[in-house]
């Protein structure tokens, strides 16, 4: 029978590297263009907003997904330890 090994404390380890990533990951809020009205200014301020509202966005579900993550490791060595038990 194929075993397979968690190593949690690793898993976990990985995990804080993955989350430390993320909360260093930033993108300046879009500014002001002072008094320019030209439609290419207003265009380029308009995507700017949208792919900060993009990173905004990824980095929440990336988040969620280390917790979900982090929950599941959790519970296979609180399984794994139950085993052991027996």
């Amino acid at each position: 029978m194929t075993q397979i090994k968690l190593n949690h404390a690793e898993m976990i380890g990985k995990l804080n590297e993955v989350r430390r990533a993320l909360e260093a990951l930033t993108l300046d809020v879009p500014g002001e263009a002072g008094e320019n009205k030209l439609d290419f200014t207003q265009k380029w301020l308009d995507r700017e907003a949208a792919l900060h509202q993009f990173v905004a966005q990824y980095t929440a579900v990336v988040q969620k997904n280390l917790e979900d993550t982090r929950a599941n490791l959790d519970m296979l060595k609180e399984q794994d330890e139950a085993i052991v038990r027996r």
